[in-house]
């Protein structure tokens, strides 16, 4: 495939991103794809594998975050994509915002992402994902708690 091609089908899986098409998503991966998301102690974090990795992938991400995601400029050469681009949204678990710049390194084989590198702003993330620490906080809690019983 051209370029051009290329191109075209890693802005269709960012479009099936945006629908929340997890079938037409499917349709344009590999069956042994492989996406890695760098980092650990993360829901996200790690090598996803083939279908039912990403889908996997997809459904926590679902239920750790609501996000809406932009990608901004596409660079290719021969069958690498890489992709630059924007997200917003926040971790569901503390309801906390982000804003995350980010960058895909995508590959693409006969019509089909074969691989994905995710490199995202983590410091963002880990500050979205961090629970309050505010001390205050739970003392009232506690002297809450001690009127109440």
């Amino acid at each position: 495939m051209s370029t051009e091609q290329n191109v075209q089908t890693v802005k269709d899986f960012f479009a099936a991103i945006g629908r929340g098409d997890r079938e037409a998503l499917l349709a344009l991966v590999a069956d042994d794809i492989e996406w890695i998301i760098p980092g650990k102690d993360w829901p996200l974090a790690g090598t996803h594998s083939g279908h039912a990795g990403v889908a996997n992938l997809l459904e926590t991400a679902s239920r750790s975050l609501e996000t809406s995601t932009e990608p901004q400029e596409f660079v290719a050469q021969g069958d690498r994509v890489l992709v630059a681009g924007f997200a917003r949204g926040k971790v569901k678990t503390t309801n906390k915002p982000f804003d995350d710049d980010w960058i895909f390194a995508i590959t693409v084989r006969d019509g089909k992402l074969t691989s994905i590198r995710e490199y995202v702003d983590t410091q963002a993330l880990a500050r979205a994902s961090a629970a309050e620490t505010d001390p205050t906080h739970s003392l009232r809690d506690c002297g809450a708690a001690q009127r109440a019983s």
